[in-house]
Formats: C-alpha cells, sequence, structure tokens
C-alpha cells in the first residue's frame, strides 16, 4: 500500500534517487550536491508517496497553501509510472490547500500527463535565466 504524505526532512540521497530514477533528473543540477541540497531546504512543500518506507515519488513545492502552490518538481520512480502515483501525489497536493492554484514547468515529455489531468498552458509565463541579465 502506498502512503501519502508531507515530509519536513527528505534526505539528499533520497531526492538523488527519485530523480535519477524518474528521469527528471536529465533536468536538474545532478553534478552540484550543494545545489541539490538547498533546493530541498528551501521547498516548504515536500509531498512523498512511499511503499514500505521507500520513495517512490515526490513532489517539491514553494506555496502560502491559499493562493498559489509553485510546483518545482514531480518525480515518480520509474517502475511506478503509468500507475496513478503522480495524479494521487497532486490530489494529496491540492487537498492541503484547496483553494490555490497549481503552476508548474512541464518538461516537453510530460506535458500530455498534466494535459489529461486538466492543466491548463498559460501563455504569459515569462522567466529569467541567472546567465540573463535584468533589464
Amino acid at each position: 500500500m502506498i502512503s501519502f504524505q508531507v515530509e519536513k526532512n527528505l534526505s539528499l540521497e533520497e531526492y538523488i534517487f527519485i530523480l535519477n530514477d524518474s528521469g527528471l533528473g536529465k533536468r536538474r543540477p545532478m553534478h552540484d550536491s550543494d545545489h541539490l541540497r538547498r533546493m530541498i531546504e528551501g521547498s516548504n512543500l515536500l509531498v512523498t508517496a512511499r511503499e514500505k518506507n521507500q520513495l517512490v515519488g515526490v513532489l517539491r513545492g514553494l506555496s502560502d497553501f491559499c493562493y498559489r502552490c509553485f510546483i518545482a518538481d514531480l518525480a515518480v520512480a520509474k517502475a511506478y509510472q503509468g500507475k496513478g502515483i503522480g495524479r494521487e501525489i497532486l490530489q494529496f497536493t491540492r487537498s492541503l490547500a484547496p483553494d490555490a492554484r497549481l503552476i508548474l514547468f512541464a518538461a516537453e515529455d510530460a506535458e500530455p500527463f498534466y494535459q489529461k489531468l486538466g492543466f491548463k498552458l498559460h501563455e504569459h509565463c515569462y522567466q529569467l535565466k541567472p546567465e540573463d541579465l535584468l533589464g
């Protein structure tokens, strides 16, 4: 049986495992463990899915729990993908703040997943990368 919960202290080792196993590690700074540690520590929302205490999914986010919830990572272990775990993590997250909008950047190969769940493309999203100068 898979349990879903908010955790305060996700270990760096588990975070690295789930990023690599899920395929999300291809889009994260896996070469810099200090950066990854700071990503975990800087998040105020860590929702996990566990089976017999083993991490099988994680959502890492930033939220005020009433207006916005920015999802930074949603990763599910490869062996558990396609079994509704990601959907359940999102439902659990939404239950924590039912009035908050869920906002995320989707990897190209994940767009059909989010569209199937009802996420809508927002055409007014902007980003400024660290290497880009602020005008």
